[in-house]
Order: C-alpha cells, then sequence, then structure tokens
C-alpha cells in the first residue's frame, strides 16, 4: 500500500494562526508548511506569553492551552 502524500498549508498564506502545545517547539514557517517560497526558519519563544510574531513574515501566532 503506497503511503498517502502529506498535505502541506501554504506558507504566509495568513497572518494569524492558533497553534497547541503539540506543536512546540514553534517555528515559523511551521512543519507543515511548504518551505520552497517561504523565509528561512525561525524558532519563535511562545511559551512564557502565549503569543508570538514572526520578525520575517509578520505572522502572529497565540498559543491555545
Amino acid at each position: 500500500m503506497a503511503a498517502q502524500p502529506r498535505s502541506l498549508i501554504q506558507s504566509n498564506a495568513q497572518n494569524q494562526y492558533e497553534v497547541t502545545v503539540e506543536d512546540l517547539p514553534l517555528s515559523c514557517p511551521m512543519p507543515q508548511m511548504y518551505l520552497w517560497n517561504s523565509h528561512p526558519r525561525v524558532y519563535l519563544p511562545i511559551e512564557k506569553t502565549g503569543w508570538a510574531k514572526c520578525p520575517y513574515c509578520s505572522a502572529e501566532f497565540t498559543l491555545r492551552r
């Protein structure tokens, strides 16, 4: 049986993302995103405040606890 291709989401497609503890450590772009048309991966500290903003694309991330 062939493996199903993983559906990736378009990086930088929206400006606000909600993430969970399963997404930590948080990086932008996230592992589920296409990388070919994105910026270099940067890790964002979100654990303390529950919110982070990417310095490259200005995407905002909110941690759902």
